[in-house]
């Protein structure tokens, strides 16, 4: 972004260098959330004069958005967060009846392998984890459930 001829462009309305990149930062905002959710340029001309933007400024706004809408979708979609696609989940189930190395042995231990499509995360857990993190699963996927 050229912010010195940006500055020169917004000397006549006499804005403080803070005044302007708050201005860059809000439209950038708009324009990005407008163009996230696939905003046609006539609703988002609507919505800008309801926050006070003259109607001729809008519809400037609103013409370039109209142009570049795709371009920035792609851009968006480019330097968003992707996962990576699940793959296979394995599991294990170790129970030691005797160890020379423990007094104890009355604990399973669960080994669980979570494959994704470029590398594999592998760890251990105490019966009781296992528990927790099954638990804590299963409330995430009523939540997706009722977002979805």
């Amino acid at each position: 972004m050229e912010y010195e001829r940006i500055l020169k462009l917004t000397s006549d309305a006499k804005l403080e260098s803070g005044d302007v990149k708050a201005t860059i930062a809000v439209l950038g905002f708009i324009l990005s959330s407008a163009a996230k959710h696939n905003v046609d340029s006539e609703s988002l001309a609507s919505e800008l004069q309801q926050l006070g933007l003259p109607k001729e400024h809008a519809g400037g706004l609103c013409r370039s958005y109209e142009e570049k809408q795709s371009c920035l979708q792609e851009s968006l979609r480019a330097c968003s967060l992707r996962l990576s696609r699940p793959g296979p989940v394995r599991w294990r189930v170790d129970y030691a009846l005797s160890s020379s190395e423990l007094r104890e042995v009355d604990e399973p231990l669960v080994h669980l392998s979570f494959g994704l499509s470029d590398s594999a995360t592998a760890f251990s857990l105490s019966a009781d984890k296992f528990r927790v993190l099954l638990a804590e699963l299963k409330q995430a996927q009523a939540l997706m459930n009722t977002l979805l």
